[in-house]
């Protein structure tokens, strides 16, 4: 492991609702990926949820009967997690377990039908620390099994900036090397979103290093940049027209780079056709 991600863990457990509600304020981010899951994850099965934070997606996935084995880096945000499934009814469904993604020696089970790495790739700046995050996923994975990992968005992010900190612009240097290199500066301080923007050309060559198969790269907020109150004013058949419009031209190249979140879906070829590749 290259790089010390403790200040990432403190900026969470700091404000361990800000996923949760992050989630909550962007849905179309949110109901696209359920989408995704629904055409691509098996109806049942295990699935090993790595950043798992809060339970924004847990205790869904628990609700609809997967078994869940949920990591996060940090324990104030799975104690949150924990309480949301005993709330709900869920806790024997789900084990919660401190760990960092690229080390998931912790975990005790092998071999799992689903691995979700939705949210540590934001945070990993280091090339190999990705590299080392994805393998460890895809190591847990059954043959023939998924694996889902998102992304922000080098290009889809501007629009977000733009609306909330109009200043980061006057910062000529940070701006240079975010569009060149997806990140702060050599040397600048830590603290606060210490991040990683990736390129959406990066997705599919990162998995399939380790032979997996794409099977989706996607933007899940096409063409709405950062205007997410439209989208979350729909309600009722309007909401799932416009919501099945999107999702249609998700995976169109053209709207990809332009997402903040992009998803990822792979999967693990099984025995037979890992030896034909």
């Amino acid at each position: 492991m290259v790089d010390d991600v403790q200040d990432i863990a403190a900026f969470y457990s700091g404000n361990p609702e800000r996923e949760y509600n992050r989630l909550a304020q962007n849905q179309l981010e949110y109901d696209l990926t359920w989408r995704y899951f629904d055409q691509y994850l098996p109806a049942h099965g295990s699935i090993l949820e790595v950043g798992a934070a809060t339970g924004g997606y847990t205790v869904a996935l628990a609700a609809r009967g997967y078994t869940v084995t949920a990591v996060d880096l940090s324990a104030t945000l799975l104690d949150i997690c924990s309480t949301r499934l005993a709330q709900a009814g869920l806790s024997q469904q789900v084990h919660c377990l401190v760990a960092d993604a690229r080390d998931l020696s912790a975990v005790a089970e092998q071999r799992f039908d689903v691995v979700l790495l939705m949210g540590p790739l934001y945070h990993l700046i280091a090339a190999a620390d990705r590299a080392l995050a994805v393998q460890a996923a895809y190591a847990r994975l059954r043959p023939g099994g998924i694996i889902c990992t998102s992304f922000i968005s080098r290009f889809g992010i501007l629009g977000d900036l733009m609306r909330r900190i109009p200043d980061w612009i006057e910062n000529q240097a940070e701006v240079r090397s975010f569009l060149e290199r997806g990140q702060r500066p050599d040397g600048a301080p830590r603290g606060g979103f210490r991040g990683y923007f990736a390129h959406a050309s990066e997705l599919a060559p990162l998995h399939e290093a380790l032979g997996c198969e794409t099977l989706v790269v996607a933007g899940v907020e096409p063409a709405i940049s950062a205007d997410d109150e439209s989208y979350n004013r729909l309600q009722g058949a309007q909401r799932q027209r416009w919501c099945d419009l999107l999702y249609e031209i998700s995976r169109e190249p053209s709207t990809i780079g332009a997402s903040r979140h992009l998803l990822y879906i792979g999967k693990r070829p099984c025995t037979g056709q890992a030896a034909a590749r």
